[in-house]
């Protein structure tokens, strides 16, 4: 619309009148780009990466074995606990000890029967089942952690494949016949587990039920190791031995009855 002459007498100007429609042009906004990760950030993933994690664990082990063979904890048998330990404190601290000396792959009946030969049937006894326990525990929560993601890939083969689904199908009674019958290694019992899908807690109670007869077997020979005619070291060294022979056949008899894949 044209707007009326001006008093001078000069034309007329067009002044266009805003409209509320008018469009408004807002410039794009750049595109944001993701940093690239940093130096930092790629070891991070280099460090936590499952293969970074397994060769942690066997060092970690390595080092633990290493460290028991410097120690020499055999010599417990012959030299005793330190004479500052004495009653449940001592009971206690072996417990601890033991777990620690399993994880490094220190054989059990030795400590079985330094756990008698210290504090006789009773107390070696439960000093014993509770290292048995702990040991297992901590060794099943490094192989979960350190060792499962990258040792499943690698579950081939007739043997493997069949410990893995017995071991995530039927957890509690597999480790049970495991931990009754004493030809399975028992650091070796603790990392398959881990490796498959099996639970924490059925595994630590049938580790804790499977593992009473061959321990308190054990225990009760060093208890009696300085009467070796008594009853009582007789009966434990059949029970030592019977166990053994029995799954011996049994493993001898079911060799063919595995799964082919």
């Amino acid at each position: 619309m044209l707007d009326a002459t001006d008093r001078s007498g000069g034309t007329a100007t067009a002044r266009p009148r805003a409209g509320s429609s008018d469009l408004v042009a807002v410039p794009a906004a750049a595109p944001v780009l993701a940093p690239a990760p940093g130096f930092a950030g790629r070891c991070a993933r280099v460090l936590l990466s499952p293969w970074s994690r397994l060769s942690l664990l066997v060092v970690l082990l390595a080092s633990a074995a290493a460290v028991m063979v410097a120690l020499e904890p055999q010599r417990l048998l012959t030299d005793g606990l330190p004479n500052r330990l004495g009653g449940a404190a001592a009971v206690v601290a072996y417990a601890v000890a033991y777990g620690a000396c399993t994880v490094a792959f220190v054989p059990r009946p030795l400590l079985n029967l330094a756990a008698g030969a210290l504090f006789g049937s009773q107390f070696g006894l439960v000093a014993a089942l509770g290292g048995t326990v702990l040991g297992a525990g901590l060794a099943f929560c490094l192989g979960r952690v350190l060792g499962q993601e990258a040792l499943r890939p690698l579950l081939r083969g007739r043997w493997l494949k069949a410990a893995d689904h017995q071991l995530s199908r039927h957890g509690f009674r597999s480790m049970l016949a495991a931990r009754l019958f004493p030809g399975i290694p028992f650091a070796a019992a603790n990392y398959c587990a881990s490796v498959s899908r099996m639970g924490l807690l059925p595994f630590l109670l049938a580790t804790a039920l499977g593992s009473i007869p061959n321990t308190a077997a054990y225990v009760v020979a060093g208890a009696r190791a300085s009467t070796p005619t008594s009853p009582a070291f007789l009966i434990a060294l059949a029970c030592i031995a019977v166990p053994g022979l029995a799954g011996a056949v049994v493993a001898w008899r079911k060799r063919n009855r595995l799964p082919a894949r």
